[in-house]
């Protein structure tokens, strides 16, 4: 019988190798760019993407998260290739964690917090689908309109892209 490390790591992988996919495609000239006042830049865009995976080791090595114990950010990155890296860097600890936890241990209780506020608790393999992956594949899709607004060709990720797709 598989575990549940076995049975994520497969979709982990995809979806890693799709999202970098993405990532390789930030153009370095529109980091700038919102498409609303109320929107964010490209560039937090892009970078929020790419360190999603550091959730991972939050959540296999830890009990909770208090996020007002949170440190500050460093700043944003200035290139795709800075993106790029620390996607990299985040994906390798990830995978490392997620390939080395054990059912019983995806499957025990794990809080998000604000002080002593609990925003939420649930198993860690929920946590690991719904906080890490879902909202890293959601911001993946807000990441690829802000390339239609900018013409910036969409990579292919379930198939073909209108982008990358031979003429009829």
């Amino acid at each position: 019988m598989l575990t549940l490390s076995q049975v994520y790591l497969p979709e982990f992988d995809q979806e890693m190798a799709n999202t970098r996919r993405v990532l390789e495609r930030v153009p370095d000239a529109k980091l700038d760019y919102t498409p609303h006042p109320k929107s964010k830049p490209m560039a937090w865009l892009a970078n929020h993407v790419a360190t999603i995976p550091e959730w991972v080791p939050y959540v296999i090595d830890c009990d909770s998260l208090d996020l007002a114990a949170m440190p500050p950010r460093p700043s944003l990155p200035s290139s795709r290739e800075q993106l790029l890296a620390a996607f990299d860097a985040a994906v390798a600890v990830a995978r490392e964690k997620l390939s080395g936890a054990s059912d019983e241990h995806l499957l025990a209780p794990w809080r998000l917090k604000m002080g002593e506020n609990v925003i939420f608790e649930m198993p860690r393999a929920s946590v690991y689908r719904t906080v890490v992956l879902n909202h890293l594949i959601h911001h993946r899709g807000q990441l690829t309109i802000f390339f239609r607004l900018n013409d910036v060709p969409l990579p292919a990720l379930y198939g073909p892209s209108a982008d990358e797709q031979a003429p009829a």
